[in-house]
């Protein structure tokens, strides 16, 4: 009897719910619109890639700082020193730079490096006598040849003319900083 009861409820219940959901209207009036009026996205939104290459070049440039502040504290050479506070002011200016871009474009881009910058950078502070040498390997080379890489590819696919710009006109700086680093590197493999 009680599963007769309960089929009966369940039934009348479906039945109440079938006009309900049959004869309901659209809360959103973005589709209710004509194509013409509806909700157009923002007017300075950017591709995915551009987006992302703006994050990733936010990140790279704020490992460089931070690895380039690391080297001042750390480094033995003067030369070092030197290289890493030149990266200290282009990073930030390009950082600035690159902010204001993508604050215009209505994209809000990382504050620090990616994690695995971060982890970089945790290595290279433990160490004391091999520093220069590492920082030079891997961050004043390596990190250089993949932000040019990061560049590169935004200048010549971006899709947004102002990202691409932004990209093509960075790359001449940060091609001179891998040439530098190159030139430090050679310095610091044949110090002993």
């Amino acid at each position: 009897m009680l599963s007769v009861q309960l089929k009966k409820i369940l039934f009348i219940s479906a039945l109440c719910v079938v006009p309900v959901t049959g004869s309901a209207q659209s809360t959103n009036p973005a589709t209710d619109m004509k194509p013409e009026t509806a909700t157009r996205p923002h007017e300075n939104e950017l591709p995915g890639s551009d987006e992302s290459f703006l994050n990733n070049a936010a990140e790279a440039g704020l490992a460089e700082i931070a690895g380039a502040k690391l080297a001042q504290k750390k480094a033995r050479s003067s030369q070092v020193k030197d290289f890493a506070e030149k990266m200290i002011a282009d990073h930030t200016k390009v950082n600035d730079e690159l902010k204001a871009l993508a604050t215009n474009k209505g994209v809000t881009v990382s504050t620090e490096p990616s994690i695995a910058q971060k982890a970089e950078l945790q290595a290279l502070e433990i160490l004391d006598d091999t520093f220069d040498k590492n920082y030079v390997d891997r961050l004043a080379v390596a990190a250089h040849e993949s932000t040019i890489e990061l560049f590169r590819e935004a200048a010549e696919k971006g899709e947004d003319v102002d990202v691409k710009s932004f990209a093509k006109a960075k790359l001449p700086s940060l091609e001179s900083h891998l040439q530098m680093a190159r030139a430090l590197q050679t310095a610091t493999n044949t110090e002993k």
